[in-house]
């Protein structure tokens, strides 16, 4: 059945298939963007009451991070039921009305799937650990132990310890790539895919324009259970903190299998059906991770983008981000990347970047406007257009299993997490009338949202023209990228359209630079966001820290 929201939704999309190239999607954690019932929870109605505020910021899309019934052991990463909503969050016509009045907005609805395992509470594997002869006796990665009653290979779970749990039922193990209580579904199952083909049906009928693939390699395994091979590479932390022990293993068969993209190609053919609906897939691979983006976005025939992870981690140098953007681009073909700076499962970058800094919130605009330049699509984390920082909260805060496991090496997720700050003076930073699930950072409150809109040296301002600029910019938002010859700390590349031309340049220095117009080019229109760069005499010049971006012919 066809409901209006999906016809509109249907309608808004297809008028614009590609809308998804070069967008500018917005993360939202529900749990701390808006609380609208006084439960210290954020919720669907909380977002719904605040997306006049994205529409003023400029975004083409926000995404959801998950908000279907789960236990919450792992904050709705662990799911118990793919259709519908957990009470926290509201209902299913909660749901309709936010799609419906971002629909009417201009806002495109991208919804969190986590299809690679499910809560040990769903029914699913309710019945599947009752026995194995059950109907979903093999929807989940079931093995014997070895002779000696130990797991049947050296796998790890991400969150520490071995992937496998004994179960007293089937007197076997199952395979859980997270926690205990996120058993692995088996995709090697070809009901357990038409299964989750149903789901996302499910949400496109309900009007979404899109959906984010939670660990989207992780969804197959190694149907021989075969063991990973010791780590014999560098590898930086972006996967694991260092502490953990998976960083120790070559995660060659527990994840990123060949197998993996005929599943793409058949959630692909469904999306194909609901014209401008588009996937962006969470590949976390190690080293290897530009290579599986690739692998999974090429070919127009899988997914449309792939949300990479190469940097959320790393210096805020031009030698890391050109070496980075370089790598992608001299392989990529006509794969397309969504290029995150921050998200709900990293330190904030502005704290990440903090050492490398001689003025942060110079720094902060110059990623900023280094990130909307990007060729691909971007992810802003909530929070991000306010500069807002890592939380740094006491263990009897914390609520993160990942975070409570490994204290105090790492202190898990929670503290890029902590509620949105609408405003300085206001009960919880306007989050809630009630105690926060997560305390609101003091420091955090002088950078609420009603310090930065109107203050044209804010950070949010910022945001806001670069992201007008980027819209009404072809070149910008869908042209190709191409590399400029510089040295020290000066990044410059052109972006490129059939009737248009951006060049970008950036100085990650902490002293003035300068960069020599390109031979030929003049300036037509400088991109006003707010730094001192300019043009004197062919030479474009850079104060620390700072960009300069203009259409030129």
């Amino acid at each position: 059945m066809t409901t209006p929201d999906k016809a509109a939704a249907s309608t808004n999309r297809a008028a614009d298939p590609d809308w998804w190239r070069g967008a500018v999607i917005y993360q939202i954690y529900p749990r701390s963007f808006q609380d609208s019932n006084g439960d210290g929870i954020g919720d669907l109605a909380g977002i719904t009451a605040r997306l006049g505020y994205l529409g003023d910021l400029g975004v083409d899309a926000i995404w959801l991070s998950p908000f279907f019934k789960s236990p919450m052991k792992d904050f709705g990463y662990d799911v118990s039921d793919y259709c519908d909503i957990d009470p926290i969050f509201g209902t299913l016509d909660d749901f309709r009305k936010m799609v419906a009045d971002a629909h009417r907005l201009g806002i495109k609805v991208i919804i969190d799937q986590v299809l690679s395992h499910t809560s040990d509470l769903h029914p699913w594997f309710s019945e599947s650990r009752l026995d194995q002869i059950n109907p979903k006796a093999d929807w989940y990665v079931w093995a014997d132990s070895k002779p000696d009653g130990t797991p049947p290979n050296n796998w790890l779970s991400v969150f520490g310890g071995s992937a496998w749990e004994w179960d007293t039922r089937r007197c076997q193990y199952y395979l859980h790539n997270f926690l205990a209580s996120q058993p692995d579904l088996n995709f090697h199952s070809p009901a357990v895919q038409d299964a989750l083909l149903d789901v996302l049906k499910f949400w496109l009928d309900l009007g979404v324009d899109g959906f984010r693939l939670d660990t989207v390699n992780f969804y197959f395994h190694d149907k021989d259970l075969r063991p990973n091979p010791p780590q014999t590479r560098a590898v930086d932390a972006i996967d694991a903190p260092r502490v953990n022990p998976y960083l120790r293993q070559d995660h060659i068969y527990d994840k990123s299998q060949p197998e993996n993209l005929d599943f793409l190609r058949r959630m692909r053919k469904l999306l194909d059906q609901y014209p401008g609906s588009t996937m962006v897939g969470e590949i976390g691979d190690g080293d290897r991770s530009l290579k599986t983006m690739i692998a999974y976005t090429s070919g127009g025939d899988k997914l449309h983008m792939s949300y990479t992870f190469d940097l959320l981690g790393g210096e805020p140098s031009r030698a890391y981000i050109e070496k980075t953007l370089k790598t992608f681009e001299a392989g990529a073909g006509d794969a397309w990347p969504c290029w995150a700076l921050s998200n709900h499962d990293v330190v904030r970058h502005a704290t990440r970047h903090l050492p490398f800094a001689q003025n942060p919130a110079q720094q902060g605009k110059l990623m900023a406007t280094l990130h909307l330049s990007l060729r691909g699509s971007v992810c802003i984390y909530e929070g991000d257009e306010l500069g807002l920082t890592e939380a740094d909260l006491a263990f009897e805060d914390l609520v993160d299993p990942y975070g409570i496991r490994f204290w105090p090496e790492f202190k898990g997720r929670d503290g890029c997490r902590t509620p949105m700050v609408w405003e300085a003076e206001g009960v919880n930073a306007g989050f809630s009338t009630a105690k926060p699930w997560l305390p609101v950072p003091p420091d955090h409150l002088a950078k609420a949202v009603d310090r930065q809109v109107g203050d044209a040296e804010s950070q949010y301002e910022l945001y806001k023209a670069m992201i007008a600029w980027r819209k009404a910019s072809r070149a910008m938002t869908k042209g190709s990228v191409r590399f400029l010859a510089t040295d020290g700390d000066i990044l410059a590349f052109m972006r490129e359209s059939d009737d248009e031309t951006v060049l970008c340049v950036f100085n990650f220095g902490s002293m003035g630079g300068g960069f020599p117009m390109p031979d030929g080019l003049s300036v037509v229109a400088t991109a006003n966001i707010g730094f001192a760069s300019m043009i004197v005499e062919g030479m474009v010049t850079l104060p620390a820290e700072s960009a300069f971006i203009a259409k030129v012919k």
